[in-house]
């Protein structure tokens, strides 16, 4: 089971940075924390 969670709360940590930094207006670090979701979420389930 930990070794779902903590990954879980890696990706929604990222998911929520590229929610900051797109509303700043920073599309480029909000598509990096998107592919880093992304990847995170493809090696892990």
């Amino acid at each position: 089971m930990i070794e779902k969670f903590l990954p879980a709360v890696m990706i929604v940590l990222s998911v929520l940075s590229s929610v900051v930094y797109a509303v700043d207006g920073d599309g480029r670090r909000a598509i990096y924390w998107i592919a880093s979701a992304t990847l995170i979420a493809a090696v892990t389930f």
